[in-house]
C-alpha cells in the first residue's frame, strides 16, 4: 500500500527522533533545505554549457579535495 506524504514523512521524524533523540534530530532538520528552484532544468543546461571532459576533471578534483571531509563529524 503506498503512504501518503503526510505518512512518509511523520515515519521520517519518528525515525531521526529514535535514531538522534529529539535534540539532535531538531538540529539535524534546523541543518536541512529542501532548496529552491528547478534542479533539472537547470542541471541540464549547466550540461549542455561544460564539456563533459571539464566534469570528469572537477569530479575528480572535488574527490580528492573532500578525501578527509568527514573526519571531524566522526571523530
Amino acid at each position: 500500500m503506498t503512504k501518503t506524504r503526510q505518512e512518509i514523512i511523520r515515519q521520517g521524524h519518528r525515525a531521526l527522533i529514535d535514531s538522534l533523540g529529539i535534540v539532535d534530530a531538531i538540529r539535524f532538520l534546523q541543518y536541512y533545505s529542501s532548496g529552491y528552484g528547478d534542479y533539472t532544468q537547470e542541471r541540464h543546461q549547466w550540461l549542455d554549457q561544460t564539456p563533459l571532459e571539464d566534469i570528469l576533471t572537477s569530479m575528480k578534483q572535488q574527490a580528492e579535495d573532500n578525501n578527509n571531509q568527514y573526519d571531524e563529524i566522526i571523530q
